[in-house]
């Protein structure tokens, strides 16, 4: 496996680990017979977790595609390879600034990785355009 298809991995894992780690920080702990209760997510901590859950759950798709898309069709490796890091540790810079209150920052952060899928997402076609 490629480093790149490693971060797909790890992007995976993240936003699962968001959501699983609000639930065992939690004294109360996690009651699987109502996962999606509501009254779970009443304080501002676990808001934010949830939020930034349903993040993942919205950007992993377009990441893992645009990856598989970039390998397809031979685009540089090292520089997909290079793309995938630095848009996992923004990812993961953006889920502690969202359950840090950081609103502006994680914003900012968001806008970092959307710009690092769409330069992932367009490489087989700049390459073909510019001579790598």
């Amino acid at each position: 496996m490629t480093l790149a298809e490693w971060c797909v991995l790890g992007a995976l894992l993240l936003y699962l680990l968001t959501i699983v780690s609000i639930k065992w920080i939690r004294f109360r702990g996690f009651d699987n017979s109502r996962p999606r209760d509501p009254a779970f997510y009443q304080d501002a901590i676990a808001q934010r977790a949830l939020g930034a859950h349903q993040n993942g759950i919205e950007t992993f798709p377009f990441f893992a595609f645009a990856i598989l898309l970039a390998e397809y069709r031979d685009s540089p490796q090292r520089l997909v390879d290079e793309l995938a890091v630095l848009f996992l540790i923004v990812r993961v810079a953006y889920v502690l600034t969202y359950l840090g209150n950081r609103p502006t920052l994680r914003s900012i952060l968001w806008s970092i990785g959307f710009a690092i899928n769409l330069a992932i997402f367009f490489m087989p076609m700049l390459k073909r355009l510019l001579p790598v």
